[in-house]
């Protein structure tokens, strides 16, 4: 389960037995939502579903990616003494804060090394995200087999724009189709278009071709029925001519390349994590028979070669050493929203956001468990799991100039603490959750009482640390 899930769950409150005090408040949890996340998954902090970084040199002029397109591209280092005014500089324990395009300080809990950690920041809707690369240097090495391109013209960038949230977005993809007309790599047939069959020959058959891409940035990802499914296939609905009980098309937006050191499922549907028979360390507890997983280092690989053999339509797929450097240059990136348009900073005052921070956030197969608890420690489910903005629970206002009266909160005082306030909402806010298979099956109770943190459990980012596939109706029929 990720965030787009999560926010589905507080649009529809009657469907998890919300109420109207929860979307009275509403406003403060949302902006805190906004504020994680990209911390959760790489993905939107704006209504496009854009979460932008981007990768570039320490100027301020565009790049090129591997595909020709150019890529506005802003990098600035940690201690970089540009200024982002949020009306902080001058508060005690802050540095000079900079705007999109620039950073700050280094993040709490660091210190700064005479290495200063390079950021590659872009603005979007809501202010400006950021990624961080574990790399020494913090320089993303686009050298990489990340962006060599494969077998039809594609790199695994094709997808996975590292301004557009390591994914892709309608207008990343508009922008592109203008500047190649529908050429660019990215705009295949095989899973581009909303059939492989689509006529493409002018730049209007492409349009059309590839509406799906276009409009809602999808993928059509093409699969047989699984085996052992616990469903049937009743019927086929497809407004584009191809689907079948042989192939069924699935639209899929690219999920995020960024963050997976929180991730213990691969894809959508958890594919590239099978269940391991011949494992008894990666497993669920509490269920029989016991499900054991391989590990997240083994999804990873396999879903780079499916990728370059499937989406790239490679014949000759991946060696092992280029599935190695494509994994290991995903699980080197971290990225967050930084700067928020209303918050200002979002690792200011004592907050604990931004990729840095983020990057060393723990994590391991069971943590904080909402069915069996802590793996590790054995300590029960604790649905207090967002404490990144408790700092901004109640700011004191700036004390008043001799002899005038106290001046009133800043509307970035307001907007941090409304985030606060969001975070203790997501925490301790009670509602019924029914009916959600995958969720009250395994916990046997129904209805149950909990948070958001029931399914977001992982402590700072909101996914959960052990596979488990929710069916939370995003894909009713009478939601389409």
């Amino acid at each position: 389960m990720d965030f787009a899930s999560l926010l589905h769950c507080l649009a529809q409150p009657r469907t998890y037995g919300g109420s109207r005090r929860l979307r009275r408040a509403m406003p403060g949890l949302s902006a805190m939502l906004v504020s994680m996340a990209l911390a959760a998954c790489g993905g939107s902090s704006d209504g496009s579903g854009s979460g932008s970084t981007s990768t570039s040199t320490s100027t301020s002029t565009s790049s090129n990616n591997t595909n020709g397109t150019p890529l506005p591209s802003t990098t600035a280092s940690v201690g970089d003494p540009t200024a982002i005014s949020n009306n902080t500089a001058n508060q005690p324990g802050n540095a000079q804060t900079p705007s999109p395009g620039n950073t700050q300080t280094n993040a709490p809990g660091t210190t700064q090394s005479s290495t200063q950690a390079a950021l590659t920041l872009s603005p979007n809707g809501e202010g400006a995200s950021a990624t961080f690369t574990t790399v020494a240097g913090g320089v993303i090495d686009k050298t990489n087999a990340f962006f060599q391109p494969f077998g039809n013209g594609r790199a695994c960038v094709s997808c996975h724009q590292p301004e557009a949230g390591w994914s892709i977005t309608p207008e990343n993809l508009a922008a592109r189709f203008a500047a190649t007309d529908g050429l660019d790599p990215v705009f295949r047939t095989v899973d581009g278009a909303n059939s492989p069959n689509a006529a493409v020959g002018t730049k209007a058959e492409r349009e059309a071709a590839y509406s799906m891409l276009l409009t809602k940035g999808l993928i059509r990802v093409g699969l047989p029925m699984p085996r052992g499914a616990e469903f049937d296939l009743v019927a086929v609905d497809d407004p584009y001519g191809f689907a079948s009980a042989t192939e069924v098309s699935l639209f899929r937006r690219p999920l995020p390349t960024t963050n997976l050191k929180f991730q213990v499922a691969m894809m959508w549907d958890g594919r590239e994590t099978p269940i391991d028979l011949s494992s008894n360390i990666l497993c669920v507890r509490n269920i029989q028979p016991l499900n054991c997983f391989i590990s997240a280092d083994q999804s990873l690989l396999s879903q780079a070669g499916h990728a370059v053999v499937d989406h790239a339509q490679s014949a000759a797929g991946l060696t092992a050493a280029q599935a190695r450097s494509v994994v290991d240059f995903e699980v080197q990136q971290f990225t967050t929203q930084l700067v928020d348009n209303a918050a200002g900073r979002l690792d200011a005052l004592g907050a604990l956001s931004g990729p840095q921070a983020l990057a060393g956030m723990p994590f391991y197969f069971g943590l904080n468990d909402v069915v069996a608890g802590d793996y590790r420690s054995g300590k029960a489910f604790d649905p207090q799991v967002m404490t990144l903005f408790s700092a901004w629970a109640a700011t004191p206002p700036a004390p008043p100039a001799p002899g005038r009266p106290p001046a009133a909160k800043t509307a970035e005082v307001l907007a941090r603490e409304s985030i606060a306030r969001g975070e203790r909402l997501f925490n301790g806010r009670r509602f019924s959750i029914a009916g959600v298979a995958g969720f009250n099956d395994e916990i046997g109770r129904d209805p149950v009482q909990g948070t958001c943190s029931s399914c977001h459990s992982t402590p700072n980012v909101g996914t959960h640390s052990v596979p488990r596939m929710m069916n939370t109706g995003v894909s009713a029929a009478n939601r389409r």
